[in-house]
């Protein structure tokens, strides 16, 4: 099975815009972002094994070997620039795919790091993996975000909570190995009410381009993006564009 998925295949696109989902999220959290951007941009969204239509393929826990396969997934989009999108876990993966395709000299046009503090940042390191079903299922309520109204039907915990144990897994066994800043383009965007993540926290992806770094703080939790999609898409669609986003979101609108 593949790892992406084009809800909207734009073959005259100046560039492609891949997108990565939080943790037990899917690529149909960016199922309504196509109708959103403009025709110069095809989006791509990332589906990790274990969900959805990749349901009974084995999870990954192992971040390198998740980015390697997401990056060689990649490889037929690279005729033209592509830039990474990620949201919390989604920004963690999105990291290392693009440190994978810089090594390999194909770096992205750009990287966007959504509700999620910079890798080389302390973390807390709570086994949040190992809880029980309730004590798992209110950390994900903590959270917010459409899989947490999911599992507060018990008779979907079985079917979704190990995935999401794996998601959480795979953050839990990360750990940034230190190198050089990315000479690609960041822009790091956060919720001011997040509990994960404070925009300075998400202010510290500065460290991690050589190049331009913009910070953009929305009103709202970890889920900022979901009330806000038109500007958060607007603000994406403009950086690679060089439209204006109010007049993006505007269209959107």
């Amino acid at each position: 099975m593949t790892w992406l998925r084009c809800p909207g295949p734009r073959p005259g696109a100046a560039v492609r815009l891949v997108c990565f989902a939080h943790a037990g999220g899917s690529a149909t959290a960016y199922r309504e972002w196509p109708a959103l951007l403009p025709a110069s941009v095809e989006l791509h969204a990332v589906q990790l094994p274990g969900r959805a239509d990749r349901f009974t393929e084995p999870l990954v826990d192992d971040m390198d070997v998740l980015a390697a396969s997401v990056a060689e997934a990649m490889l037929p989009l690279l005729d033209r620039p592509v830039a990474l999108f990620g949201h919390s876990m989604g920004a963690m993966v999105a990291y290392e795919v693009a440190r994978v395709l810089q090594a390999r000299g194909t770096g992205p046009a750009r990287l966007f790091a959504s509700g999620c503090a910079a890798p080389h940042e302390p973390r807390e390191r709570r086994a949040v993996s190992t809880l029980d079903d309730d004590r798992f299922v209110a950390e994900l309520t903590r959270l917010g975000g459409t899989e947490a109204e999911i599992l507060a039907h018990r008779a979907m915990r079985e079917v979704v909570l190990p995935y999401v144990r794996g998601d959480f897994r795979l953050l839990e066994r990360y750990r940034h190995r230190p190198g050089p800043a990315l000479p690609v383009p960041i822009s790091a965007l956060v919720g001011d009410a997040d509990p994960v993540v404070t925009p300075a926290q998400a202010a510290s992806w500065e460290a991690r381009t050589t190049a331009d770094f913009s910070l953009t703080v929305y009103r709202g939790g970890h889920f900022y993006l979901q009330p806000h999609r038109a500007e958060v898409v607007a603000e994406v669609a403009g950086a690679l564009t060089g439209q204006s986003p109010a007049g993006l979101a505007e269209l959107a609108g």
